[in-house]
């Protein structure tokens, strides 16, 4: 056993409190709340009391579009991961060498825990099976454990920000880090949640001790990103992935960042390699939602049937351009991991399929999903909570209604600015706001597989 005690009754209290407001304060903020942003403002709920939103987002509680687990959470033992029925595929997932060292992730991580106080310490570490794995959250008010960046010493953020450096690729770390930014930027366009809005408002946590041979584990975790990082020897399976932004563009601290170009140009140049029979396979009737996420925080035992059309029926050029696609998103962990897992996608890419709700045009809003065995990612283009001029007002003003800000406003923001208030799942959808996922289905999350086969062989 760790050091750390198990989660008190008070505080699985604050987890399921928060869910429990969301369900029942009505208006903007539980929509905020229902679809995984928040706008941080101390007034929200006292705005919103009157101000009832038509429509949940797809999953109900639990947070498809990454809430938060709340009182829905799956415990640790009860977990099965993603499936189509219900029933796990067997023998997916085998304990091997990949030939692709940990090393710098485990001293990066032991670096990073000796470097912290021992209560902050003890705060941190959880049992490599502890509930705790499953219980994230993509909102920024989300009752959150372990280390906070932002109380921590400028060498301790160093020694965080080299273990995030060491487990993710260049790529995986300039967009946590520029999420991190705008979620700053969010807070000081919308002048709400200077505790949360903030780019110090991230979590460490860990399972485990950090070991080349034990397993063990990390989680980092905050508004629009949650990192879970599992380590077996050589092995690392890192998922499920949130990153998601509000907005997607903007300048802070006059740096102008842009977030998900890959991932939305990667799902266009598939979908528009495709013959005009092939996408009447791939593109749902359905129409363009406010939020069409389904694999959020909370769904963790989600079963999700394959919809769209499978690998197996593309061409050779079509194929590539799936693995292209896979490959942004597996790209944000560290090359060599990224290669095992890429590997690993293209021995069932017949199985693998591409499913599409909404236009194709270079600036729609759109979802798209990529789904087999062993990957399910989903891009979202979502309604606008609190930013832009499509944000709805506080009590559920219409779309598109701007809040008159006087001229001046700082660089990125554009007209409507601050007092914007929230959007809902029944704003149109924009590029300025997109949550994205990548999960291992069929128990491979969290490597709960791995772990299992672990212990059962007693290595």
């Amino acid at each position: 056993m760790n050091a750390h005690h198990p989660r008190t009754p008070a505080a699985e209290r604050t987890r399921r409190w928060f869910m429990n407001r969301s369900l029942l304060l009505g208006g903007a903020a539980a929509v905020a709340t229902m679809t995984g942003c928040s706008a941080g403002s101390s007034d929200t709920a006292g705005s919103a009391s009157g101000a009832a939103q038509s429509g949940m987002p797809s999953g109900g509680p639990g947070g498809a579009g990454g809430m938060g687990p709340g009182a829905t959470e799956v415990k640790y033992a009860d977990f099965k991961g993603v499936t189509t029925d219900g029933k796990v595929v067997d023998d997916l997932f085998s304990i091997h060498s990949t030939g692709v060292s940990t090393d710098a992730v485990v001293k990066a991580a032991q670096a990073f825990l000796d470097g912290l106080s021992a209560k902050v310490r003890r705060a941190s570490v959880f049992d490599v099976d502890d509930d705790e794995w499953l219980a994230w959250s993509n909102v920024d008010g989300y009752a959150r454990e372990g280390a906070r960046m932002g109380d921590l010493t400028e060498k301790q953020q160093s020694l965080g920000y080299a273990l995030l450096g060491a487990a993710l690729s260049a790529d995986g770390l300039a967009q946590t880090r520029n999420i991190m930014k705008l979620n700053a930027f969010l807070g000081d366009y919308n002048g709400g949640g200077k505790e949360t809005l903030t780019e110090g408002h991230y979590y460490f946590t860990f399972m485990g001790t950090p070991s080349t041979t034990k397993p063990w584990g990390f989680q980092y975790e905050g508004h629009h990103v949650a990192i879970n990082y599992f380590v077996l020897g050589d092995q690392v399976v890192m998922s499920p992935t949130f990153m998601g932004s509000e907005p997607t563009s903007a300048t802070y601290n006059g740096e102008k960042i842009t977030l998900f170009k890959p991932e939305t140009k990667a799902g266009l140049a598939l979908l528009r390699s495709l013959t005009s029979a092939q996408r009447k396979k791939v593109i749902s009737t359905d129409e363009k939602g406010g939020t069409d996420m389904v694999a959020g925080a909370g769904q963790d035992n989600l079963e999700l049937a394959y919809q769209g059309l499978p690998a197996k029926e593309f061409t050779s050029v079509q194929r590539q351009k799936l693995l292209d696609l896979v490959g942004v998103y597996v790209g944000y962990m560290d090359d060599g991991h990224a290669a095992v897992k890429l590997k690993e996608v293209e021995e069932h890419l017949d199985d693998t399929y591409f499913y599409w709700i909404g236009e194709s045009e270079d600036s729609s809003a759109f979802y798209y999903r990529v789904h087999s065995p062993v990957v399910l990612i989903e891009y979202d283009a979502q309604s606008p909570l609190a930013y832009g001029e499509n944000a709805q007002m506080g009590g559920g003003a219409p779309s598109g209604q701007p809040s008159g800000m006087p001229s001046g406003q700082p660089t990125g923001m554009p007209n409507g600015g601050p007092g914007g208030g929230m959007g809902g799942m029944g704003g149109t959808p924009t590029q300025q706001h997109i949550h994205t996922i990548i999960r291992t289905p069929n128990g491979g999350d969290y490597g709960v597989d791995l772990l299992k086969l672990h212990l059962e062989t007693d290595h």
